[in-house]
């Protein structure tokens, strides 16, 4: 399948676009509230489907550093998923 110089330049910008535009709704909070509890759902849908959108580019350019590093992002956000929701739980238990 062939796939176009442009497609290619259409497909990284988005990625690049949902990757920033979740880090700076999450820094923006971040800082706001100086709280783990308040990372955002938006975040992790932005930063996910840029980190896919990423790896697909990566595929199809066989670019194996942008291969791996959005492999990795995606481990990191689902590790980070995995603690928000660990200290959600911990933060209801602590209020009752």
């Amino acid at each position: 399948m062939e796939i176009d110089g442009l497609l290619l330049t259409i497909l990284g910008t988005a990625a690049g676009v949902l990757i920033l535009t979740g880090w700076v709704e999450q820094i923006y909070k971040g800082y706001k509230t100086k709280s783990l509890k308040d990372v955002s759902k938006f975040l992790m849908i932005f930063i996910t489907a840029g980190a896919i959108l990423w790896l697909i580019y990566g595929i199809i350019v066989s670019d194996v550093f942008i291969i791996g590093t959005n492999i990795a992002a995606i481990i990191l956000m689902m590790i980070v998923l995995t603690m928000k929701k660990r200290y959600d739980n911990l933060s209801k238990i602590n209020q009752t």
